[in-house]
């Protein structure tokens, strides 16, 4: 929809109120937990509510600021009851402690940050005891060791209000919190959620929402208290770092689909928003806005809201396969980050300049981002952004584990979502598929896949990208972000897998290392599409070597087999896609067990249409290296080099022969 700048403002602040008074029907008598209806968290109701309190205290928090305090709605006033109530150790439903829950320190940081944001209008007017009270609820925050990972930074934004507040803190916490970020720092502009195998390996949309949001939250709320040269820091990595955000929206205002905590949808906007308040983006005023914009009218037309005005646990439509065992009826609420342009006066040039086109809808682009491992491709006569992933899978190389599809997959985009059968947020739920979708795979006697996790970067450079994994079978294969059960597994052969990328179609090359003897079919998946329930295509074998599905909206995925997979298939899903009840997935397969040593090469495309031509490949050697030359209809040519294991190979895999199991 086209809007005039006061009329985009306008929009922002319409749905922002209606998000906080679809609300209040759901809040305790004091304000002080806001108890909305779904399946609880792992950490309870009680901690839900405080949940639903603080994140959405947090949009409050950004409307007020925006608005210099106008408050037609008594924000200020309704959250302060609810502040009071909160810490009332008298009350019954009084806040969790830090002790009694260990996810009230993540919502404590919501809480600081939006009583920074409103201090004029709500703590300068609340009574001593009351701010005493919240002082004190926050104390215990100091010196708690938190996890390596974006937690610190719970830590770091409420001692850093405490100590402007003549609360608790200590300077041995905040510099701790500085230089874990310091080395999580991956390079042009990114950052790993921690380290994992003391790697950087954990990269998705927390680098934007949390580990640039909250560094530059740190410095405004410290003011001059800052350390000297920390604020410039930070906002060179986050004006690096759009650089390529840029890049990872699609035109149909979608951010790319990958990673934990997908519920949180226009939470991906935070580092855009933050960008543009701490002039420290490449992105022109008009363009900053588009990008929000269109974000948010893509979740709030694609049914992310419900008809009582609440978001759901989903994406689009309420579906929890997306969802991790931390996520409750309030965790969607994080997408408060996402109106922090609110907190920009209607006078900032964000708001008063002209709209101007995405990155993909100005022309084609490919990229390598090389901190990530990922290959990038954005093509204007679709608006689809798409990623081969050679990179971070966020887990440790110490042992085998489930492939978490948000994290495992090769490719990801802003028009498909990975298949996520089951429910991740109940033990045993169902979250253990095989591998299908963007998979490369090894299937055993009994048909099952092997995994992927953990993978090792080999190489990226232009439009090429190599990594290599241990195929292996796990006698439980749920997949968690976090890892999943440590269980028994079976070891296969080495997987390297090379990928050339331009336009719609990725050459995805692989060879296939080890004892033959087992005899087991590669099969390599295309990607996964919604489709229309009353002409979803039907499953089983397609002749010609080459699988197709038509989705929702005309997308098409295709796979070719181009050397050693003549087999071609389409395997269908229920209710396992976020994007749709029915979906389908394109692979094809070795005829018999895979060639040791060789090529086997897959086209793999994704587009608004068939594509118009595919590349021509050749294959060579160089040495035990393998070659792939790929000549593309643009007149461009890539070499794709699959070097053989061995003991100077790059691979995650050495400890494992000592710990094999069966």
């Amino acid at each position: 929809m086209n809007r005039t700048p006061s009329q985009a403002r306008a929009h922002w602040e319409q749905t922002a109120d209606r998000m906080l008074l679809a609300v209040r029907p759901y809040a305790a008598a004091g304000h002080e937990l806001i108890h909305l209806p779904g399946t609880p968290s792992h950490s309870g109701a009680h901690s839900d509510g405080l949940e639903g309190f603080a994140r959405t205290f947090l949009l409050a928090g950004f409307r007020l600021a925006g608005a210099a305090g106008a408050d037609p709605h008594d924000l200020a006033g309704w959250y302060a009851a609810g502040l009071a109530a909160g810490t009332d150790p008298s009350n019954p439903d009084r806040w969790p402690t830090f002790a009694e829950c260990n996810q009230a320190k993540v919502e404590a940081a919501s809480v600081a940050l939006a009583l920074h944001e409103t201090r004029p209008w709500i703590w300068d007017r609340l009574d001593e005891v009351v701010r005493e009270r919240i002082l004190n609820w926050l104390a215990p925050m100091v010196g708690d060791l938190m996890p390596g990972n974006n937690w610190i930074w719970f830590q770091g934004i409420t001692e850093a209000f405490a100590r402007t507040a003549g609360g608790r803190w200590r300077q041995q916490d905040l510099d701790r919190t500085i230089a874990l970020t310091d080395g999580w720092y991956a390079g042009d502009g990114w950052y790993s959620d921690g380290l994992t195998g003391a790697g950087h390996r954990n990269f998705d949309h927390y680098n934007g929402w949390a580990m640039h949001l909250y560094p530059l939250w740190f410095c405004r709320i410290l003011g001059d208290a800052a350390p000297d040269g920390l604020l410039e820091r930070y906002r060179d990595r986050l004006r690096r770092f759009l650089e390529d955000q840029r890049l990872l929206v699609g035109a149909n205002g979608s951010p790319l689909i990958q990673g934990r905590s997908l519920t949180y949808r226009h939470a991906a906007l935070a580092p855009v928003w933050t960008g543009a308040l701490f002039d420290a983006t490449p992105l022109a005023p008009g363009e900053t806005r588009e990008i929000a914009t269109r974000m948010l009218d893509h979740f709030t037309e694609h049914g992310a809201v419900n008809d009582e005005g609440l978001l759901t646990l989903g994406w689009h439509r309420p579906y929890r396969g997306i969802l991790q065992v931390y996520s409750g009826p309030a965790s969607p609420y994080w997408a408060s980050k996402g109106f922090i342009g609110l907190a920009l006066p209607p006078d900032h040039p964000v708001w008063t300049e002209e709209a101007t086109g995405l990155a993909v809808e100005q022309g084609d682009f490919g990229r390598a981002l090389a901190a990530p491992g990922w290959l990038v491709s954005g093509t204007a006569s679709d608006g689809v952004v798409r990623v081969v992933n050679h990179g971070g899978d966020h887990t440790d190389p110490a042992r085998p584990h489930a492939d978490d599809p948000s994290y495992a997959r090769f490719a990801y985009s802003t028009h498909t979502a990975a298949e996520t059968p089951g429910d991740p947020t109940v033990p045993g739920g169902g979250a253990r598929a095989d591998p299908l979708d963007n998979a490369v795979v090894l299937l055993d006697a009994a048909g099952r896949a092997s995994h992927r996790r953990p993978a090792t970067r080999i190489s990226i450079d232009g439009a090429t990208a190599v990594s290599r994994s241990r195929a292996h079978w796990l006698d439980d294969a749920t997949w968690d972000v976090f890892g999943g059960p440590d269980t028994d597994y079976r070891l296969g052969p080495w997987i390297t897998v090379g990928s050339a990328l331009r336009g719609s179609v990725e050459v995805r090359a692989v060879r296939v290392d080890g004892d033959p003897g087992a005899g087991h079919v590669l099969r390599i998946g295309g990607w996964a599409l919604a489709v229309d329930t009353g002409s979803a295509p039907a499953p089983g074998p397609v002749d010609g070597g080459t699988a197709r599905v038509e989705g929702v909206g005309g997308l098409v995925s295709l796979v070719v087999g181009a050397r050693g997979l003549p087999n071609a298939s389409v395997v269908t899903g229920t209710d396992s896609n976020a994007l749709g009840a029915a979906s389908a997935t394109p692979v094809v397969e070795s005829a018999g067990p895979v060639a040791h040593g060789t090529v086997h090469i897959a086209l793999v495309h994704l587009g608004g249409a068939d594509p118009t031509a595919l590349p021509e490949v050749t294959t060579g050697a160089e040495g035990t290296t393998l070659l792939v030359d790929v000549a593309w209809p643009q007149g461009v040519r890539d070499t794709v080099r699959l070097p053989a294991p061995g003991p100077d190979s790059p691979t995650a895999y050495g400890p494992w022969k000592d710990q094999h199991r069966a």
